[in-house]
């Protein structure tokens, strides 16, 4: 299917601009060739028509060249070899020469009739008189006669041939010329592009997101840049895909070997029935538990690696109670920390199970950090939860990337997480309009600042107002 590509596309960009660059000075040169013959030529006959008029016109004064005509004296003796010299009488139509008869001298007598009733008060034309071409001028002689005198056009078709011999080499040579400076111009121009597409090349054969080298500030500059910048990008979704699997690896990997383990626990009781009832539902309970937990996180990886989010189920929804339900979510989870939970009435229009994981999320990060003892304090006043712990606080080189998607600071690289948490909290709050931020509690421990735009009493409520 190759020849229904068209022509340019199948030539390199070099050979194009070769070609289009012959083609342009070709059409420039033919333009002022042209121009230049059309010039000439016509300059030519310009000068060649006004010394024919000027000496007619000097001869049509007095009566000596008729004399001369008369006694038959040839054009030569006359100092005219090059040029025929006739009288041509309107009354009768007949035509007399210096120089004997003239075949075809029918050919003269248009306009030249014209000159000698008076209709014109010069003519000058070219005609063929026996296969040669003559450039005749006529002017005015005795009454009801014109004088003429036709050169030969020989010299001047020569001249003009040699010039446009002259100007087909000129152009060839400059054709070529050109073709030659633009292949030049082209390869060398082009050699910047090169050496880009084989940089492009081996970082696709090779796979290795190195910059490209970026030479001057033209537009193959600004694209090198543009690679770069995209490779900077590929290269942090790169980093980003690994710490997801390996973190999710880290995370997977702990609860798998604990359902392997109390799996092997409830085969081996099956088979000896040495396990009490009581052991069995706390093993059985371990595992719906470690089973939740690998759901949520593959959820929240689901979430996550998601293109678009999924279509939420939009509606009224009280803050205040999302925040009672994470709270009491969470304390099922942990026994080692407190919480202090003040509220106020808040409604929003959003998705209540998302709102339920951002808190929910923030809740299981604080009371992560939170010493054994400590107390978790959330609060909910004008839309905004706070949710401070007791523990060391976030570093000032962590501040700026809590929220990044699989970022783990190195302090929490050893403990239950997979750096997606904070990334969610985030999300939902975009989704909703609202901002998360992340600051030092008063206290000197870690805080959160979840907002929400809403109203403190209910839309059915306002609407009625």
């Amino acid at each position: 299917m190759s020849f229904l590509v068209p022509l340019r596309y199948r030539r390199s960009l070099a050979g194009r601009v070769t070609l289009l660059t012959t083609i342009a000075v070709g059409l420039a040169v033919t333009g002022v060739a042209f121009a230049a013959y059309a010039t000439v030529r016509m300059q030519s006959l310009s000068s060649l028509d006004e010394s024919l008029r000027s000496r007619a016109a000097q001869a049509a004064h007095t009566d000596t060249l008729e004399e001369l005509q008369r006694q038959s004296v040839p054009a030569w003796a006359l100092g005219a070899a090059d040029v025929k010299i006739l009288f041509l009488n309107a009354t009768t139509g007949n035509m007399r020469g210096t120089n004997g008869s003239i075949q075809a001298s029918t050919r003269i007598y248009g306009p030249e009739a014209d000159v000698a009733t008076g209709k014109r008060p010069w003519s000058a034309r070219t005609v063929l008189i026996e296969s040669e071409r003559y450039r005749v001028v006529s002017v005015p002689a005795q009454p009801g006669e014109s004088l003429i005198l036709a050169q030969s056009l020989e010299p001047t078709d020569r001249m003009l041939d040699r010039l446009g011999l002259v100007m087909l080499l000129f152009g060839i040579a400059g054709m070529v010329t050109a073709g030659l400076a633009g292949w030049a111009v082209a390869r060398n121009g082009l050699r910047p592009v090169r050496r880009l597409t084989t940089a492009v090349e081996q970082i696709a054969r090779t796979e290795r997101l190195n910059p490209i080298r970026i030479e001057g500030n033209d537009e193959v500059a600004r694209l090198a840049v543009a690679f770069n910048s995209m490779l900077t990008a590929l290269s942090a979704s790169q980093t980003r895909q690994r710490q997801l699997v390996a973190d999710a690896g880290h995370e997977l990997r702990t609860p798998l070997t604990s359902l392997r383990t109390n799996l092997d626990l409830l085969a081996q009781a099956d088979a000896s029935t040495h396990l009490s009832a009581e052991s069995r539902a706390e093993l059985l309970a371990d595992v719906r538990a470690q089973i939740s937990e690998m759901t949520t996180l593959i959820g929240d990886l689901t979430e996550l690696a998601r293109e678009d989010p999924a279509i939420p189920a939009v509606e009224p929804v009280e803050l205040a109670a999302v925040v009672g339900q994470a709270v009491t979510r969470v304390r099922r989870r942990t026994t080692t920390v407190a919480f202090d939970v003040r509220t106020e009435p808040w409604w929003v229009t959003g998705d209540a199970a998302a709102l339920e994981r951002a808190l929910t999320n923030l809740l299981d990060n604080a009371a992560k950090w939170s010493p054994p003892g400590g107390t978790v304090s959330v609060e909910l006043r004008e839309g905004t939860v706070m949710v401070a712990d007791q523990g060391r606080g976030i570093a000032p080189t962590d501040l700026p990337h809590v929220f990044e998607r699989f970022y783990r600071s190195t302090e929490s690289r050893t403990m239950p997480g997979s750096g997606l948490g904070l990334s969610i909290v985030q999300a939902v709050a975009d989704r909703h309009g609202g901002t998360v931020t992340a600051g030092t509690a008063p206290d000197g421990g870690a805080a959160f600042w979840f907002s929400v735009p809403g109203t403190m009493a209910p839309p059915e409520v306002l609407a009625r107002s």
